[in-house]
């Protein structure tokens, strides 16, 4: 059975990618610092295996990496998931919010990376990262995590030119404006209005729309894909339309 491991799995994005993983017939090692939120979804399903790691230290990535195969045998994909967010003006961000948020978005990936391509090229698997729109795009109060996405989108050609001699595919995806428990809680009326408004197709997309173009650039169908950013984004990044309503 094909096995996949999807970082920042107890929620959102990572939790549908793993649903959706499991009814393509794929068993998934689910990793996630938050361990009541993991226990808790992943003892609701079958062909899982819970990891309790932060992707942002080595010692915790090489653990899930000899986790997973001890328990699957194999990895054919790696979904660089976790990430944080912190927003605020430049003037704010402190160095150490400034690490916090490199330290998993961007590390995360490199650490999850390198522990696992060797086990990638034994199955000519394939690692998909989690960068954003805001990776593609400047915008305010996102000065750390915009850099970050940003960051991880360079990685990934970096390392789509390197591991692709290996047979490992390496891609991108930058989500834009999702419909998630936290976007819900934390955007205004204002906020969404102005979302809707600069996205063509007039619209927030959801978790499982992010998961099937995740799971379809690691499975065979995308077996010539490789380092590409698929910005999963109903047209937003497409239009360069600022939004004046989350300047503030």
């Amino acid at each position: 059975m094909k096995t996949a491991i999807v970082t920042g799995a107890a929620r959102g994005i990572g939790l549908a990618t793993t649903d959706l993983f499991r009814e393509m017939g794929w068993q998934v090692a689910m990793v996630d610092r938050d361990r009541e939120e993991l226990e808790k979804v992943a003892a609701e399903r079958d062909n899982i295996l819970a990891v309790y790691r932060d992707v942002s230290n080595p010692q915790d990535v090489n653990s899930m990496v000899r986790e997973t195969l001890d328990w699957g045998g194999r990895i054919d994909a790696l979904v660089n998931n976790a990430g944080v967010a912190e927003f605020g003006p430049v003037a704010d961000c402190t160095f150490e919010m400034w690490r916090r948020v490199m330290e998993t978005n961007l590390d995360g990936v490199f650490l999850c990376t390198q522990a696992c391509s060797p086990a990638l090229q034994e199955t000519s698997g394939a690692i998909v990262n989690i960068a954003s729109i805001s990776g593609l795009r400047a915008s305010t109060l996102r000065v750390a995590y915009g850099t970050s996405k940003a960051a991880v989108i360079q990685l990934t050609k970096q390392h789509a030119a390197e591991l692709g001699e290996h047979g490992v595919r390496v891609n991108c995806v930058a989500p834009g404006p999702v419909k998630t428990k936290l976007s819900v809680a934390v955007h205004s009326p204002e906020i969404i209005k102005a979302y809707h408004d600069a996205i063509p197709l007039n619209r927030y997309g959801s978790e499982r729309e992010l998961a099937e173009v995740i799971c379809f650039l690691c499975s065979d169908k995308a077996s010539y894909v490789s380092g590409q950013v698929v910005a999963v984004d109903g047209g937003f990044e497409s239009t360069g339309v600022g939004l004046p309503a989350l300047r503030t």
